[in-house]
């Protein structure tokens, strides 16, 4: 019988729509769209930059919540509200990703409300940031 746990942060986002921050079944984690809402305050930033960091502090938070890491991460999907915001979103993720390089999708959607800028969806598998990965180039 696999292990489920499931994950919630008290946001009343969760509670209405009746789903949860992280479900982990065993090693695997899905973490939900997750936008740069501060838990602390539960502002936004305005701004780009800030509020994608934002994103991934709670991305981050909500891994380290069940013993995983961004390292962990072996698939994004990013969802950026503006095109014009792309390359400074793709600068941190690639900050954020630099040595784990997760398969990822990135994309601008209209977003469910026009305060959020960028949100970010990651699937992980426990213990992967610590074995040994092979890369292989080709030419597509």
């Amino acid at each position: 019988m696999p292990r489920v746990v499931k994950v919630g942060t008290g946001s009343k986002f969760e509670d209405h729509a009746s789903y949860s921050r992280i479900v982990a079944v065993d090693d695997w984690i899905f973490v939900s769209n997750t936008a740069g809402r501060d838990p602390a305050t539960g502002e936004i930033p305005a701004e780009i930059e800030p509020q994608t960091r934002q994103v991934f502090a709670n991305v981050e938070r909500a891994l380290a919540a069940i013993g995983a890491s961004l390292a962990d991460v072996v698939a994004s999907r990013i969802f950026v509200q503006e095109p014009a915001d792309m390359h400074t979103v793709m600068t941190i993720v690639g900050e954020k990703f630099r040595g784990i390089r997760p398969a990822l999708t990135a994309t601008c959607p209209p977003l469910g409300s026009t305060v959020y800028r960028v949100e970010i969806e990651v699937t992980a598998h426990r213990g992967v940031g610590a074995a040994k990965a092979e890369l292989i180039t080709v030419s597509l």
